[in-house]
């Protein structure tokens, strides 16, 4: 079932007890960059650290106490899920990749999810999670192709227009496009004419792929900053559809520009981004997004390990 707006406006009631409305600053420096006002939208300031706990918010509150769920998770999606399911009394078991950032391990941990660290990709993590869900007959909560997840990252959409209505782009990290859904859906409801505009990384960008060849693509996606972003979608996604039809573009960052976004946004807006939050800006950077109007730019996470954090602004 695709979400339509009434069911972001549902969310927004939902979760609005326990999540931040956060930030939207203008930007000098991306504004400079670009030739056009640039705002930032930061929800790398947002509880448990990414936009993430929106959906998982809004997901679980409409669980009866005592329920259990599985999901996977890159990390952020994880973390908030155990966040969310502490708070509400829901059971959650979370696979996650091995590889994926300590400083989301150990928040899931933090929680008291139960955390299974058996697979060596973000692809296996799912495959996995879906399986031990068929096998438990638990129900399985995808951390971007269920409907409650992306009303729950439509909230966003919803905060730019309350604060600045004049917004006529919209900048988004892409990776199994819950995000970008959810925001287009609302975005389209307010302003229809808006820009909505994605991000994928060089490294892994199968929605690039399968826009272009019309079908849902698998690709060998291959290691990167974005961790949050890697990762072949699920064949059944909704996502798929809405990105085809309402998503204008795409564009895709390299890691060197990815680097550089990142350092950019400690740098001249002192924030802390991991490399998915900090794709929207670093595209902005590397002028692949038209300028034109008012641009809000998605800085989607901040859960990236210091030495990571470190090795990066010191290269």
């Amino acid at each position: 079932m695709i979400p339509t707006a009434a069911d972001v406006l549902a969310a927004r009631q939902r979760i609005r007890r326990h999540v931040d409305m956060t930030a939207l600053r203008q930007s000098a420096w991306l504004s400079s960059a670009s030739a056009a006002r640039t705002w930032l939208k930061l929800e790398c300031v947002q509880v448990t650290g990414s936009f993430k706990i929106r959906g998982a918010i809004n997901a679980l509150a409409k669980m009866q106490q005592g329920a259990r769920i599985v999901t996977a998770s890159a990390g952020n999606h994880g973390r908030a899920i155990a966040y969310a399911a502490e708070m509400l009394g829901i059971g959650a078991t979370v696979f996650v990749p091995r590889d994926a950032p300590k400083a989301k391990i150990d928040a899931i941990r933090r929680h008291g999810a139960d955390l299974r660290l058996e697979s060596a990709t973000y692809d296996d993590a799912e495959i996995a999670a879906q399986h031990f869900a068929r096998d438990t007959g638990l129900p399985f909560l995808s951390p971007y192709n269920h409907p409650d997840v992306i009303a729950g990252a439509g909230t966003i959409a919803l905060e730019l227009f309350e604060v600045h209505p004049g917004i006529s782009t919209i900048v988004v990290p892409i990776g199994g496009a819950g995000l970008i859904s959810g925001i287009a859906i609302a975005a389209r409801s307010i302003a229809a004419a808006t820009r909505i505009i994605g991000v994928e990384v060089e490294a892994s960008s199968a929605f690039l792929q399968s826009v272009r060849n019309g079908r849902i693509t698998t690709i060998d996606p291959k290691p990167t900053l974005a961790d949050g972003l890697g990762g072949n979608m699920d064949p059944e996604t909704i996502t798929f559809g809405i990105v085809q039809k309402q998503v204008d573009e795409i564009v895709t960052v390299t890691e060197a520009e990815l680097a550089e976004g990142l350092r950019g946004l400690a740098r001249e807006e002192h924030l802390i981004a991991e490399g998915a939050g900090a794709a929207a800006a670093a595209a902005v950077l590397a002028r692949k997004i038209p300028a034109r109007g008012d641009a809000a730019v998605i800085v989607s996470g901040s859960n990236i390990d210091l030495g990571r954090l470190r090795a990066i602004l010191d290269s």
